[in-house]
């Protein structure tokens, strides 16, 4: 009685052994064989990308390439290797003693870089070159990045390095500079099907192709991860494997019930979401997997409502992509996006909690009330279509305004009440310069006090317009000439200092003098007394009565009035730049 052969599992079994055999990389297989062709080939190559896409296995059909010596054993390299020459078999099998691999991943240091540098200066044993397979390269330490570097630069005519790694921005850009890189994809999900057919049809095994279709999914991407789960779910089904099998082998929930559920959290249903959640666990489905679901369909129905044509995904049931484009018409982007970070922050707390179940519930419950809640443009409808509360006896009540404070008046934007906007720039009125205006001119130009204080800011002395505006009650004012009566905290110096400042800006003398008896507001009492009577009024509008109704705890922070904001947009607006002449313009 002969031994049966030993179980090989897919992935190793069907491990691509030709350029012919790789899935998804053309581009770089055109490139290898252009380079072999034209006997162009590196001294060092990188393979980078996710894992499974065949970095290693690329790696291996490289070296057996450059040592392949053909049936009849004259052959030189090639892209083709036979596949049956001594070293073909002997580099297939792991065994060959002029192909070395090495994990970095378990030999980081730079002993073990060391015993490479001292071997690549005897030649070859047997094959054409000598070819050192380092796996996951970035995990190499910095020494020995650097103890690697002379030989990479100056390698030996029979030395080959060949390098992988899935974190490509972790190796020094000195190693990547002397290396050919090769970035490997994602595998397509039309050629990963395609892959995962052929394979189940070789192994004799009946398989759906929706079961397919979710074992794609789940591989994102990966050769080996996708040959890995049909493996397992050949074994696990019996017969003819089924979409429901995969399921439950991975853990999912039926995906029609997902978008049940889906349904039912942005209908804000809580007692139908749980029931239905409920349902699926019962059934085998991880709390996990069921949030994450809720993610994918989120991500998939925003891109669909944007590009309509993301829907023509393989991986993509009849029945999921017309039902996802019905949401897709149906759901705002707001909500989608408000549901996309409530499910990231969702799937952190499941994952740190005691009982997942209960913290997908909580999660769940917390996402149909959010569901419920308007955008900010239903909301700012439904308070116009508010009628304000009856008039009270507190500040709020009292007849609504006539004029002046509108919609655009209350936003909570800040901490302050702004005060008046400054005049123009670093100019007086009629756009002459700050500084030292001629002095039949000068004082003609500064007919109101207001144009004082103009002045004082287009010099930006912050401290002399604060002192001015909080302790100067003005008595009397004419260009030239400014009395007033200081105010209990006014510096006792103000009058010599707005003096010299006056007469420094426009060169001519200032008669700034102090007065008794004057008690006309400050310029900060008049700004003040300003902002409380506009809030006053603001409070009494029909908008603020609605806003309060719904948030009694909603308050005031900042008034815009139309002459603000149209103020800012006009500080905010680019000056307009006149055309220079340009001396090579004519000629």
């Amino acid at each position: 009685m002969t031994d049966s052969p030993a179980y090989q599992v897919l992935a190793r079994k069907y491990r691509p052994e030709t350029f012919a055999d790789l899935v998804g990389q053309d581009a770089m297989v055109r490139t290898l064989k252009n380079a072999f062709k034209a006997d162009r080939i590196a001294q060092a190559f990188i393979m980078t990308g996710i894992r499974g896409t065949g970095k290693t296995t690329t790696a291996r059909i490289i070296a057996k390439g450059m040592n392949c010596i053909g049936t009849d054993g004259n052959g030189g390299p090639t892209t083709e290797p036979c596949g049956k020459c001594e070293h073909c078999v002997a580099i297939m099998e792991g065994r060959h003693v002029d192909v070395m691999e090495m994990d970095a991943a378990s030999n980081t240091g730079v002993a073990n870089i060391r015993e490479i540098i001292d071997s690549v200066h005897y030649r070859a044993a047997s094959a054409r070159y000598k070819v050192y397979i380092i796996d996951e390269v970035h995990m190499l330490s910095t020494g020995a990045f650097n103890a690697l570097l002379k030989t990479l630069e100056e390698p030996p005519e029979h030395v080959k390095f060949i390098f992988a790694t899935t974190e490509i921005r972790k190796v020094p850009v000195t190693v990547l500079s002397r290396c050919q890189r090769f970035d490997l994809r994602r595998i397509e999900p039309e050629t990963q099907i395609a892959l995962l057919r052929k394979i189940a049809t070789s192994e004799g095994a009946e398989i759906t192709d929706e079961a397919l279709a979710l074992i794609t999914r789940a591989a994102e991407g990966s050769a080996r991860d996708a040959t890995s789960l049909l493996d397992q779910a050949i074994s696990h089904g019996a017969g003819e494997t089924t979409a429901e099998q995969v399921r439950a082998m991975l853990g999912l929930a039926d995906r029609g019930r997902v978008l049940d559920l889906y349904d039912m959290i942005m209908r804000g249903d809580a007692a139908g979401a749980l029931t239905e959640l409920s349902g699926q666990y019962a059934d085998g489905a991880d709390p996990m997997a069921v949030l994450r679901d809720l993610a994918e369909i989120t991500h998939w129905i925003s891109v669909v409502k944007i590009t309509p044509e993301a829907a023509e995904d393989p991986t993509i049931s009849p029945d999921e992509r017309s039902r996802g484009m019905q949401m897709a018409e149906a759901l705002p982007m707001r909500a989608m996006t408000r549901m996309w970070q409530m499910l990231l922050k969702a799937l952190d707390e499941v994952a740190s909690a005691p009982n997942a179940m209960m913290a997908a519930e909580m999660a769940i419950i917390r996402l149909t009330h959010v569901a419920e809640l308007p955008s900010p443009e239903e909301l700012l409808r439904k308070l116009q279509d508010t009628p304000p509360p009856p008039p009270s006896n507190g500040p709020a009540g009292g007849r609504a305004p006539t004029g002046g404070t509108t919609a655009s008046t209350v936003q909570a934007t800040a901490q302050h009440v702004r005060g008046p906007a400054p005049s123009s720039g670093a100019t007086a009125q009629g756009g002459a310069p700050a500084q030292a205006i001629a002095q039949d001119h000068a004082l003609a130009r500064f007919p109101t006090f207001e144009h004082v204080l103009d002045l004082i800011r287009a010099n930006r002395d912050v401290k002399l317009l604060v002192e001015v505006e909080t302790g100067l009650r003005l008595a009397a004012y004419q260009p030239g000439r400014i009395e007033f009566t200081p105010t209990e905290n006014a510096p006792a110096n103000l009058a010599q200092n707005l003096g010299s400042a006056l007469q420094r800006w426009t060169g001519n003398r200032w008669a700034v003098s102090v007065v008794n008896g004057a008690t006309a507001e400050t310029i900060a009492e008049k700004r003040d007394a300003a902002a409380l009577a506009l809030k006053a009024r603001a409070m009494e509008h029909p908008m603020w009565q609605a806003v309060i109704a719904a948030f009694p705890k909603a308050r005031i922070t900042t008034i815009r009035t139309p002459e603000d904001i149209a103020a800012e947009a006009g500080a905010e607006a680019l000056p307009e730049v006149e055309d220079e002449w340009d001396p090579f313009e004519d000629g």
